[in-house]
């Protein structure tokens, strides 16, 4: 039962962990290892919806509670296609908006790959895998020690030059790499299929 529990809490915590670890475009000033421990503990309380001190599938059910909740604005129960179509406006006004306080263009992040469909397999795709990594008792359940843990380990491999603190460039490097590294997997995958 750990493995989808882990599974369902990465596709949430992907983002925070990933954020933290190796901040992007929405932290563009250096970051220390002091700093990202204190967001991680912010963002660990932020994610532990029932206040038991673990992130679990119990936290995921609630936040997909929340979600439902947000979206059915007539309270019915169900959520119609007006109400999803109103709600992906919304989002979209939220992230031109913010695009625009960043100085960018709004379709910038379509060409960087960003689009709507991308967004959500985000997570879908490492979460899982990134969070079994960061359980590291494998009880399937995050400790905030444990999530901060991860997010350090993360932030330390970014360390190019290991001084505690993480600066635009090697948060760019950082990013160049683990890209680097999916692309090597995808293309594992993809001659491991061929070869069946």
């Amino acid at each position: 039962m750990k493995t989808p529990i882990l599974a369902l809490a990465g596709i949430s915590l992907l983002a925070g962990t990933a954020a933290l670890a190796q901040p992007g475009d929405r932290s563009p000033g250096p970051m220390t290892r002091a700093e990202v421990s204190q967001k991680a503990a912010e963002r660990f309380q932020k994610m532990d919806l029932n206040k038991d001190g673990v992130l679990d599938l119990a936290d995921h059910e609630l936040r997909r509670e929340q979600r439902i909740a947000r979206l059915d604005t007539d309270g019915n129960g169900a959520i119609s296609k007006a109400e999803r179509d109103s709600a992906r406006e919304a989002r979209q006004e939220r992230r031109a908006q913010r695009m625009a306080e960043r100085g960018q263009s709004a379709d910038a992040g379509e060409r960087r790959g960003r689009g709507k469909h991308h967004r959500g397999m985000r997570g879908w795709h490492r979460g899982g895998g990134m969070m079994a990594k960061a359980d590291t008792n494998g009880d399937g359940r995050l400790t905030l020690q444990e999530f901060q843990a991860h997010a350090l380990a993360r932030f330390d491999r970014a360390d190019a030059n290991s001084d505690g603190t993480v600066t635009q460039a090697e948060r760019k490097a950082a990013r160049e790499a683990m890209r680097a590294q999916m692309a090597e997997r995808r293309e594992a995958r993809r001659a491991e299929r061929a070869g069946q």
